[in-house]
């Protein structure tokens, strides 16, 4: 139809003024838009290759919004035992198909390509739009395949390493110009072990990074190192409790900390069950334990060494709906020798779909501090204060950012065009 108007009237088009032209070439173009005969689907997922689908799965008509979608699906991750990841599809029947939910799950493994993982999350996703496509009678578009259960070449599944997960990471960089340049080296392991009951994590970390500033007289060395070493146990109680036993120690040069021990056992109270974690949390948490502390230069508080006890109380919720996510938390901690050294702890993150294109997102945190006790006794000298050899007193950190993003035209968005990158 729009190409039998554009030949019509082609001669009057020429008579008239470039703005009249530019309108009608639009409706010409809007004129050939047909997509009745799709699904029209949203799909909300930051950790799927959006691009691939839509090349891939071109039978559907992709919409940037969630209002304007017959389905909209949301995709949400959690890390596995294996370092890997654990995705549910949410899938959300709306217009004609409202009231029509479904929620199908996939696993990956650490040995997983990039490429694996895009195609397994095609294939759940086509799955779960089958019922859609039926409902609206767009057989044509379905093929079926079943894959038999052969008895002689199925094989049983045994996993040797009972779970047990390990990694081993090193990183090394370099980087300069005429009057500076800066060394440094990185890496450490872990040891997992996570099952249904069981949650065992332990890892061991280690930073140096040598700084060098050139001046015409002197020369200026930085030197900065730190080694982490944690151990957690956790375990499972019901579907609600969950007990555990966390362990660390680190040194650092820029916190004062020659070593810094610590044993915290733990209790965590989930108001809904874990099994909808993927959804919604609302998680209470309590810790109690012991620190011991040698400092590489004696504290404010005239300390080379000692050992404190410490309770944190803490609560975080999370919540993952079709208009947006949401989450928070709240936690406090204090030393029992004195109450007055405690630590406050605020975080919240919240990105929201208020209406049709417009999307509203803000995340921020704030400490207010009144527990460093590490902080070495004297004033900090100005080779410390620029080369960030130390660190300095204050009552509060904090960091925010917000933005808004508003879309208007076309609601499909199927076509990709890889030239000159994405």
């Amino acid at each position: 139809m729009g190409y039998f108007v554009f030949i019509v009237y082609q001669q009057s088009f020429m008579k008239t003024s470039p703005l009249v032209l530019l309108f009608f070439l639009f409706s010409f173009i809007s004129f050939g838009q047909n997509n009745e005969d799709q699904l029209k689907v949203f799909i909300d997922c930051s950790s799927c290759d959006q691009s691939f689908i839509k090349q891939e799965v071109t039978n559907l008509s992709y919409v940037r919004d969630r209002l304007l979608a017959d389905v909209h699906i949301q995709v949400v991750s959690q890390n596995t035992g294996s370092g890997g990841d654990l995705f549910t599809f949410f899938f959300y029947g709306q217009n004609d198909l409202a009231g029509i939910d479904d929620t199908l799950t996939m696993s990956t493994d650490l040995n997983n390509t990039r490429d694996e993982v895009r195609r397994k999350q095609i294939r759940i996703m086509q799955l779960g739009l089958v019922k859609y496509m039926i409902k609206r009678g767009y057989y044509d578009q379905i093929s079926l395949s079943f894959i038999g259960n052969d008895s002689e070449t199925t094989e049983l599944v045994v996993d040797k390493w009972k779970n047990w997960v390990f990694r081993i990471n090193g990183n090394g960089r370099m980087n300069g110009e005429k009057q500076y340049n800066s060394v440094g080296v990185s890496g450490g392991f872990n040891i997992d072990r996570i099952t249904d009951k069981w949650k065992i994590e332990s890892g061991l970390w280690t930073n140096h990074n040598k700084s060098t500033y050139y001046f015409e007289e002197d020369t200026i060395i930085s030197i900065r190192k730190s080694t982490w070493l944690d151990l957690s146990a956790v375990r499972s109680i019901s579907n609600h409790f969950s007990v555990g036993l966390f362990t660390s120690s680190f040194s650092s040069i820029f916190e004062n900390y020659q070593l810094n021990a610590t044993v915290t056992p733990a209790i965590e109270y989930n108001i809904f069950p874990y099994s909808e974690s993927t959804k919604r949390q609302v998680r209470v948490i309590y810790r109690i334990g012991g620190r011991h502390n040698i400092y590489h230069e004696e504290t404010l508080y005239n300390k080379f060494e000692e050992t404190l006890l410490f309770e944190k109380l803490g609560v975080a919720a999370e919540f993952q709906e079709k208009w947006g996510s949401i989450s928070g938390s709240v936690e406090g901690s204090h030393y029992f020798h004195n109450v007055d050294i405690n630590r406050v702890n605020f975080r919240l993150g919240l990105n929201l779909r208020l209406f049709k294109g417009f999307s509203w997102r803000i995340s921020g945190n704030l400490s207010l501090i009144h527990d460093q006790i590490s902080l070495p006794i004297g004033d900090a000298s100005e080779e410390d204060l620029l080369l960030s050899q130390r660190q300095l007193q204050t009552g509060y950190r904090f960091w925010a950012n917000t933005g808004v993003s508003y879309t208007f035209g076309s609601i499909y968005n199927s076509v990709v065009n890889p030239r000159f990158g994405d």
